[in-house]
């Protein structure tokens, strides 16, 4: 609690500045109120400019007015005070003092109005900011399901918490090249006084001494902050080098296409290769059923010789000839049976190709969402 109150206090002169150009205040969180100033600021100075800060167009927007300061939406995040008070300093000075009067009358308007048609208009505007917030969480929280679903989720928080560390890294970086220009100016003050004194001849023996340790300890400083930056440096390009060993989207999209393609080339020949020994199976069934077939032609042509000589022989050949329709009659069934089952088996890779394709319209329908999403999140 002493934190947040600390913070507060640090944060009134920026709110102060944007209460008293003219911005109204709200009950939102202290980043949100300086964002809305922000913009509020941007857009009083430029018409043209949006009304709206975001983290790809605030540097944009600042630098269309005009803005000498540099700020980061992490300033804006962090409550980076440093880097926020020059900013505000310099938009509120800068908005036209018939903006503020507008302001003003359109508040004063508001209060005078009896029937309450300004806070109404007010009340269906938040109402539906905040249905769109709703929309936005459901959202994000369906895509978030579907990033799980897809196995993706570990890349995706390596990804997050990479560019996060970099985007702190960014901020340390900018907060270490302030400090090292008020060091550099308090330096340069410090040699203007060694220079105020020799020139006045003030105490010409102890100033060799000072001035040896003063340079003594500024080139300590100046090797320390050396240090620290070179560091910094270091964690910068590690942390983008794991960056860029995450494919991108492009390399993805090839990926996926390159195995899409090489799916299909070994589906081709799987295709192919099972019609093939489909035809040699079936060619030789048929080798084997016309060897049998001769066979038994052979043996008939054999019997009729007998058949025709004796009355025995007549009897023989009527049992064989009924033997021979039975074990036909068995084959004929036994290839039914068979028939019956490669037809079940048909069916079931029927009903399995048409689920396979069902899913895999799914899991692209899921990819193309996934991929807007990505887009728009940058």
């Amino acid at each position: 609690m002493a934190e947040h109150n600390h913070s507060n206090s640090s944060l009134q002169p920026i709110l102060d500045l944007l209460f008293a150009a003219g911005y109204v205040e709200s009950d939102a969180p202290p980043s949100q109120i300086i964002a809305g100033g922000i913009s509020w600021a941007v857009a009083a100075l430029n018409a043209n400019t949006t009304t709206a800060i975001y983290d790809e167009s605030i540097e944009d927007s600042l630098r269309l007015v005009g803005c000498p300061h540099l700020l980061l939406p992490s300033h804006i995040r962090d409550l980076d005070t440093e880097a926020l008070l020059p900013v505000v300093q310099w938009l509120t000075s800068r908005i036209p003092s018939h903006h503020v009067n507008e302001v003003c009358d359109a508040e004063n308007a508001i209060e005078v109005d009896e029937h309450g048609t300004s806070i109404e208009a007010l009340s269906g505007n938040l109402d539906e900011l905040n249905h769109r917030k709703m929309n936005a969480v459901e959202q994000l929280d369906q895509l978030r399901e579907r990033i799980s679903k897809e196995g993706v989720d570990s890349g995706v928080q390596k990804l997050i918490s990479s560019m996060m560390s970099l985007k702190d890294l960014e901020r340390q970086e900018s907060r270490f090249l302030f400090n090292r220009d008020s060091k550099h100016s308090e330096l340069q003050a410090e040699i203007s006084e060694l220079e105020r004194k020799r020139e006045n001849d003030t105490d010409s023996q102890s100033l060799p001494d000072g001035l040896h340790q003063s340079l003594s300890e500024s080139l300590e400083k100046i090797n320390l902050m050396k240090k620290k930056l070179a560091a910094r440096l270091r964690d910068i390009v590690v942390i983008r080098r794991q960056i860029d060993d995450l494919p991108c989207q492009s390399e993805l999209n090839q990926y996926e296409s390159r195995l899409s393609e090489l799916n299909d080339q070994i589906q081709g020949k799987h295709r192919q290769t099972r019609k093939y020994y489909a035809t040699y199976n079936a060619l030789l069934e048929i080798k084997e059923m016309m060897l049998k077939e001769t066979s038994l032609l052979n043996s008939i042509i054999s019997q009729f010789q007998d058949a025709f000589s004796s009355t025995d022989g007549r009897i023989r050949l009527v049992h064989s000839m009924e033997g021979i329709v039975n074990g036909s009659q068995q084959k004929l069934e036994k290839v039914q049976v068979g028939l019956q089952e490669e037809e079940k088996i048909r069916n079931d890779l029927k009903d399995r190709y048409a689920a396979a394709i069902g899913e895999q319209k799914r899991c692209y329908s899921l990819m193309k969402a996934f991929q807007v999403k990505c887009q728009s999140s940058k």
